[in-house]
């Protein structure tokens, strides 16, 4: 077996990132975090998460991330599988982050899409089958 366990996010502002996270997940916890240096630039770092996964944000980025409307290579999003997407959108607009796209309309699962302060979409899905023959399915 094969899972993901963390993903690490260069980020500018690591205190907006987490006002963004912990509404989404409001049971993680700040697991560690420390200063360091990487490749001869300071930087902060945290990791945010349970015992099993978390998001690693390191706060000594530059620049702006992609145009998410653009083509350039890059992280397109990332996506976590929710049992309550009303529940995680309701925290995030809730928290000031709004709906940055509605997901397609599916018989077996619903999904959006949310932009985190450092510009990296996250999409959110729920679905509403256990078959993976219907969870599966695109229009």
């Amino acid at each position: 077996m094969i899972k993901l366990e963390h993903i690490n996010l260069v980020v500018s502002d690591i205190s907006k990132m987490l006002t963004f996270y912990q509404a989404v997940f409001p049971h993680w916890r700040i697991r560690d975090e420390g200063q360091g240096e990487w490749n001869g630039k300071p930087r902060n770092w945290l990791h945010f998460g349970d015992d099993y996964q978390y998001i690693a944000m390191s706060d000594h980025g530059e620049g702006e991330n992609r145009n998410l409307d653009g083509h350039q290579v890059g992280l397109a999003h990332f996506a976590y599988v929710t049992n309550n997407i009303d529940a995680v959108i309701e925290r995030l607009t809730q928290a000031g982050f709004p709906i940055s796209k509605e997901g397609a309309v599916e018989p077996f699962r619903k999904n959006v899409y949310f932009v985190d302060p450092a510009g990296f979409e996250i999409e959110f899905v729920e679905y509403l089958s256990d078959d993976p023959k219907e969870r599966n399915l695109s229009s």
